[in-house]
């Protein structure tokens, strides 16, 4: 089974040569991002393995398709960049990584709630440059503080878990409440009523209809004066731009990114040596309280292995005509 692995980076390749794969399952590895200008490269290759800033639009799977792909494996858990519809249609079957390491993406959360918290970044550049003075690096003790949590499925239950252990008070908001986070004493609240009262917000629900610019200009106008907002779901999540005058009047005191509604054409690559085109990511990027890294939560080590396992199991299952982990349209 030909298996061409878009956007596929070097740690990509080795994690999926050390798992163990299955007979049968031949891959091959294309550091091009899927575009409709790509797909011809999976030509013969009837699975392809996509990841989540791939162009899977109505087009791409059109051409896919053409060239005699018949499954789509995502080695992600979000599966809103794909046209499921035109999927279906074309008889594509589509299957995802539902879970992989929810402690990766929790634990990076709360470490941008720590950087961000103490200026540590801000630290780091002054002591390299002869700089020991600690004016404007005062932070906050995190016992005590209100922290809102925005989805509590896996990651979100992990992440509750870990801010209940810095003694935070927790209240979250999702349509279906987990008991994992109601047994650490956390309280289920409208999200307008979790704005108001969290110290620190983080967001870690998946990205659909409903949750598109989940936080935005009249959201952001509910939060405390000086909140925290961390992002390591999906960048689609926030309205962006809004965050920039709210960073400015002060209504938002901390930022922390590892997502970007626009990063599609950004992350993932060395683009050191050219000019920033994108001017709402420049102009944040110049907020002293703004921490942004490029996507880079779930890259541990763990949870690249059980991303390439599942990954891998997916193809066999589908192979063997007892698919798992499939999307329906």
């Amino acid at each position: 089974m030909r298996t061409l692995v878009f956007s596929s980076q070097t740690y990509d390749r080795d994690s999926f040569l050390a798992a163990d794969c299955p007979a049968g399952i031949e891959l091959h590895f294309q550091p091009a991002r899927l575009s409709l200008d790509t797909a011809a490269l999976a030509d013969k290759h009837q699975v392809v393995c996509a990841f989540i800033n791939d162009d899977l639009s109505a087009a791409v799977l059109e051409r896919l398709a053409a060239g005699g792909t018949r499954l789509i494996a995502l080695r992600s858990a979000g599966y809103n960049h794909v046209d499921l519809a035109a999927a279906k249609r074309l008889g594509l079957a589509v299957v995802r990584v539902p879970a992989y390491s929810p402690h990766a993406v929790a634990e990076h959360a709360v470490a941008l709630i720590l950087a961000l918290n103490r200026r540590l970044h801000r630290a780091y550049n002054r002591t390299r440059e002869g700089d020991f003075s600690l004016h404007g690096l005062t932070g906050f003790d995190l016992v005590g503080k209100t922290v809102g949590i925005v989805g509590t499925g896996q990651i979100g239950a992990t992440f509750a878990k870990i801010m209940h252990g810095f003694g935070c008070e927790l209240l979250a908001y999702d349509p279906f409440p987990n008991p994992e986070v109601l047994a650490l004493g956390a309280r289920y609240l409208s999200l307008p009523e979790l704005l108001a009262q969290s110290r620190i917000i983080s967001l870690h629900c998946p990205l659909n209809e409903q949750s598109k610019h989940l936080i935005n200009r009249d959201s952001l106008a509910h939060m405390q004066a000086g909140a925290m907002l961390i992002n390591t779901g999906r960048g689609g999540l926030v309205d962006t731009p809004a965050l920039i005058d709210a960073l400015k009047d002060g209504q938002l005191g901390y930022l922390g990114l590892d997502v970007y509604e626009e990063e599609a054409q950004l992350f993932f690559e060395d683009r050191s040596d050219l000019p920033l085109q994108d001017d709402v990511l420049a102009r944040l990027l110049t907020f002293p309280n703004v921490i942004i890294t490029a996507h880079q939560a779930f890259l541990t080590r763990e949870a690249l292995g059980a991303i390439a396992a599942t990954t891998l199991h997916n193809i066999a299952t589908w192979v063997a005509g007892t698919p798992q982990n499939q999307v329906e349209g």
